[in-house]
């Protein structure tokens, strides 16, 4: 009995997950539909221009893809220096102590927070640092976006990572002592080999969590309707404008905005796509 509803299940999630994934991208298909028609998919896309004015009304995703790019390069830029020496702390340097424990349960910790909370701390705390150190006129723009998402996927990437170190078999390691090498040696030779694509995996899921936040970046962004010219300057990016101008729009400008969430829905989907294919390619090489 217990495997035939066990098979059911399987069976209605196996079903239910590509309704669910068709569903979505289908309806932000059709309400974009006018925006493309009207604009143009590749004008869309490469248009700088965001005009609400009535009458005159003319917009393009290029200014908030590249505030998304830009702030999640960054993030992530920022993100390794720190996420990685972590992993490597809790998953192989103090593996099993109450040190590693101590530090990954306030990673932990970390992970749970609510954006909203992170873009409160980076708001009032954070930006008049920033603006102290002339990092930026205002104190919001790219740069300072880019910073707190960097510390809001930091405890994501460090607690995968030190999960796929952790999985790195002790025979391995031992032989790799035996002759002669050192912790660094290791670490460089056989654990990130062997763990490399699950430590890969880990960033890509970073990204992608990167990619679609919405309240902190609105929050220390700037939500300006303008392409970024240098890091200080402040932007927008795809989840920020459509949490900021969604409520209020209608007609064009609300099929613009859904436009602008299916764009983002692709460009998560493109890199979780070359994602798993450079896994797949980093496991055939280790073969």
């Amino acid at each position: 009995m217990q495997d035939k509803i066990f098979r059911i299940l399987l069976i209605l999630s196996a079903i239910i997950v590509p309704i669910i994934g068709g569903g979505i991208i289908f309806s932000l298909t059709i309400d974009s539909s006018e925006a493309f028609g009207h604009f143009g998919f590749w004008h869309f896309v490469f248009s700088d221009d965001w005009v609400t004015t009535a009458g005159k009304e003319s917009y393009g995703a290029l200014p908030f893809i590249t505030g998304t790019l830009l702030t999640t390069a960054l993030a992530l830029l920022m993100c390794i220096p720190f996420s990685l020496p972590v992993a490597l702390f809790t998953g192989e340097y103090f593996r099993g102590k109450k040190i590693a424990t101590i530090l990954s349960t306030i990673t932990d910790l970390l992970a749970g927070i609510p954006s909203i909370i992170y873009g409160l701390w980076g708001f009032y705390a954070l930006r008049p640092v920033f603006m102290y150190l002339n990092l930026s006129p205002h104190g919001s723009g790219i740069l300072t976006a880019a910073f707190v998402l960097a510390i809001m996927i930091v405890p994501y990437a460090a607690s995968l990572s030190s999960e796929f170190i952790k999985m790195v078999p002790a025979e391995l390691k031992e032989g790799a002592y035996g002759l002669g090498a050192t912790r660094a040696e290791v670490i460089r030779r056989v654990i990130f080999p062997t763990a490399g694509s699950g430590i890969f995996s880990a960033y890509i899921l970073a990204i992608g969590r990167a990619l679609g936040e919405t309240m902190t970046v609105t929050m220390l962004i700037g939500n300006t309707n303008q392409m970024p010219e240098t890091l200080r300057t402040t932007g927008n990016t795809m989840a920020s404008i459509i949490a900021n101008q969604f409520g209020e729009a209608d007609g064009l400008k609300l099929s613009s905005l859904i436009a602008i969430g299916l764009l983002l829905f692709l460009i998560t989907a493109i890199i979780n796509m070359i994602g798993k294919i450079l896994i797949k390619r980093a496991g055939t090489f280790k073969k």
